[in-house]
């Protein structure tokens, strides 16, 4: 998903759909203006986000093109130290990977725009990592395995796309994000960049893939989001393609 500040939701008045609209509004407006604009509208929208229990002010893009959003409230940290990625499931190698052994593997550079689901987009963002297709690869899938799911520290959030989607040139184990290596806020150290859907079809906080006989709805399917999140082709949304 889109990137509210890293704090559980405050309880308060919940925000109705009218002031959730003009929200968007005003989110886009920063990202389409200037510095000193879009500081303002970021300070509007903390102040919102205070009061706001459902956490979709955390949709919202801020001037840097993104928000820190998590379905939990606070999301543990892992580091080089304590990360671990699982591949396993319909699979004849399950295997552990840490950090250095994902930054050891070939690294892949995309630059295509993030599209959310919520209407905002930033353009010419930079993700960089393993493809995930050299992960299943190396797993060796079994004929059973048709879909992979995937799974997150925090605990709550998963994702699934079917493996013909999975093995996708596009679609990433992404380690770095805009050059610099992805930070815990946006979904560190390890995060899916599926490049052509999307971006809650990104899932942060990668800690698991498993290869299932099915494909298993996510976490924002399970809210009436599409399962097939293409961009422009899904939601009822008629967006411009990504890549």
């Amino acid at each position: 998903m889109a990137d509210v500040n890293d704090d559980a939701p405050t309880r308060g008045t919940p925000v109705g759909r009218r002031v959730l609209l003009g929200m968007l509004g005003l989110g886009v407006a920063g990202v389409a203006a200037g510095p000193t604009l879009s500081n303002a509208v970021n300070s509007a929208l903390a102040g919102i986000a205070q009061r706001d229990p459902t956490g979709l002010t955390g949709l919202l893009p801020d001037s840097g093109g993104f928000r820190y959003y998590s379905v939990t409230g606070p999301v543990p940290v892992r580091t080089a130290a304590n990360y671990q990625l699982t591949v396993g499931g319909l699979v004849d190698r399950p295997r552990s990977y840490t950090l250095a052994d994902l930054q050891a593997l070939p690294q892949t550079r995309l630059v295509h725009d993030v599209q959310c689901v919520t209407g905002w987009r930033v353009p010419g963002t930079p993700f960089e990592g393993v493809r995930l297709a050299d992960l299943l690869t190396a797993a060796g899938v079994q004929e059973a395995g048709t879909a992979v799911h995937f799974t997150c520290f925090d605990g709550s959030y998963t994702e699934s796309l079917t493996l013909d989607q999975a093995r996708r040139d596009d679609v990433l184990v992404a380690l770095k994000m805009q050059d610099k290596p992805v930070t815990h806020d946006h979904g560190g150290p390890v995060r899916l960049y599926v490049a052509p859907m999307y971006f809650y079809k990104s899932a942060k906080w990668l800690s698991g893939i498993t290869v299932t006989p099915d494909v298993e709805t996510g976490y924002w399917e399970n809210y009436g989001y599409d399962v097939d999140a293409w961009v422009g082709k899904s939601n009822g949304r008629d967006d411009a393609p990504t890549s």
